[in-house]
């Protein structure tokens, strides 16, 4: 469960993916006609900002049309064994289909959320639901099997002594899937990335972005329902970054998988997501969340746009008030 990606400045051949303005992701999606109809829905307990307005398709309209969760975080607290309270009384759902981002400041517990998801830890308090059932993921027996799961980190943690192919085919062997269900796969999850003619290379041979790609591709290899992203892009330089969102959206959109994506960048938060969940400091918790109704596909010309500036400065004043919240 890791990530990849392709670096703009590479000379090499980038075979592209389609765009899916037809994607599942984008069907019924209504265009935001009015750039001003842009919603903050405060947590509860952290008071109603100032000016802030609920409109057709704010969070709380989409959490009751959305239907069951994915995957809930319940009155989530996590202490540390040296005393730290990184998350404290969190609580956040994520509905399938889903781009959602997790927005706050360094230390905050954006990623120590994503690893209590993923149950690569336990929760000191509260609980984790997992779909309509209601299961409760502390009981490792009712927690989502691994494939359920793909995780991209924030390095890519390729090893470097294999090639792009058996990087990506890792999560297959560990569960001794067969060589002539694994190839298919690893084959597909390269073509999605663009990484198809470097199969055979080595880690030390790509560019941070390809490297990037290998991670997302092998986080996408055992077919994960529920991806999750812990600020994958954010040692790269910006060209490959935006180029890195694009085709994050892209495939989004054609896999119609669920995402969840932390981030300290209000740019890339707005850009990518449906719904930014916005964090205090630690300890962590939801202070706010932002609806970002303007429809996929999103290009250039949405990132150059008035729209998407007030989307921008709208996500950093209510980060700023979390901030402020926390003081």
């Amino acid at each position: 469960m890791v990530g990849g990606g392709v670096d703009q400045t590479d000379n090499a051949p980038r075979p592209r993916m389609p765009l899916r303005p037809d994607g599942p992701a984008n069907r019924g999606r209504p265009p935001l006609s009015n750039g001003a109809k842009r919603g903050i829905v405060p947590a509860a307990g952290c008071g109603q900002s100032k000016g802030a307005r609920l409109p057709s398709h704010s969070p709380s309209s989409l959490r009751s049309a959305g239907g069951p969760s994915v995957v809930a975080l319940r009155g989530v607290a996590k202490r540390f064994a040296n005393g730290t309270l990184a998350l404290e009384d969190l609580n956040l759902a994520v509905r399938p289909g889903e781009f959602v981002s997790v927005l706050g400041p360094s230390g905050c517990g954006k990623s120590t959320a994503l690893r209590l998801i993923a149950g690569l830890s336990e929760p000191s308090r509260g609980e984790i639901i997992w779909d309509a059932a209601g299961r409760n993921g502390r009981d490792r027996a009712q927690a989502p099997r691994g494939r359920d799961i793909g995780y991209v980190f924030q390095e890519p943690t390729l090893m470097p002594w294999s090639t792009v192919e058996k990087n990506v085919s890792l999560p297959l062997r560990l569960r001794r899937t067969a060589a002539s269900e694994a190839a298919p796969r690893v084959a597909a999850a390269l073509e999605r990335v663009g990484l198809a003619s470097f199969r055979h290379a080595y880690p030390r041979e790509l560019s941070g972005g390809m490297k990037m790609r290998v991670s997302i591709a092998r986080a996408l290899v055992t077919d994960a329902n529920l991806l999750l992203m812990d600020e994958p892009f954010a040692a790269l330089d910006e060209i490959t970054r935006f180029k890195l969102n694009d085709d994050l959206l892209q495939l989004w959109q054609a896999l119609a998988r669920t995402v969840v994506f932390v981030t300290h960048s209000v740019f890339e938060s707005v850009y990518l997501s449906r719904r930014i969940i916005v964090m205090t400091p630690r300890p962590g918790r939801v202070f706010a969340e932002l609806a970002i109704e303007a429809p996929y596909p999103r290009d250039e010309g949405f990132r150059t746009s008035a729209e998407y500036a007030a989307y921008c400065r709208r996500a950093s004043e209510t980060l700023s008030k979390a901030m402020a919240a926390a003081a």
